[in-house]
């Protein structure tokens, strides 16, 4: 690749012919001036073109096997959204369950919710799901829904303070958003 190109005095090797749109426009001639180069200057010209068409191409090929690797990963990760949106409402009424057993349930019954609730958290878990539950944290917009908002001296304005409903996180994407009460004295 050491050949040179030349016109109006100006000598470029390819590499610096293919590696600049700006040299390219300057040094390749118009269809008209095409006519009058001597073969030799055609040819090396066309290969020019043709090696930066090459490059291009090159470029476009890799640009896009990069994305579609990205598509697959995500597609990895995150495919199981569905099914999980699906099964959060499974979960809470679990939680539910337990919170409101009546009296008259034994101890076993109780056990037998908790176990099946922290089973159904591990099965979550192994697929990348994390519960949202911002005790004692600022309201985030991005991972609480503001249910209410209500007073309290012992905490601080932005600060959560009930929590109504877990929020699941899935890889670091929220699918669903934790809903809780805001603090504003």
């Amino acid at each position: 690749m050491s050949k040179k190109i030349k016109k109006e005095d100006k000598s470029l090797s390819e590499d610096e012919l293919m590696n600049s749109n700006e040299l390219e426009d300057e040094v390749l001639p118009k269809e008209e001036e095409q006519e009058n180069l001597s073969d030799e200057d055609g040819a090396l010209l066309r290969v020019a073109e043709l090696e930066s068409a090459l490059l291009r191409s090159a470029a476009d090929l890799d640009n896009a096997m990069k994305r579609s690797i990205l598509e697959v990963d995500r597609a990895h990760k995150y495919g199981v959204e569905k099914l999980l949106n699906e099964l959060l409402p499974v979960l809470d009424n679990l939680e539910q369950a337990l919170l409101n057993l009546s009296e008259n349930s034994s101890l076993e019954d109780k056990e037998g919710i908790e176990l099946t609730l922290k089973s159904f958290e591990s099965a979550l878990d192994k697929f990348g799901m994390r519960p949202i539950y911002p005790v004692n944290e600022d309201f985030n917009p991005e991972k609480h829904e503001a249910v209410t908002m209500t007073k309290d001296e012992n905490k601080s304005d932005n600060e959560v303070g009930e929590v109504f409903q877990r929020g699941w996180e899935l890889h670091n994407r929220v699918i669903r958003p934790a809903r809780v009460t805001v603090i504003k004295n």
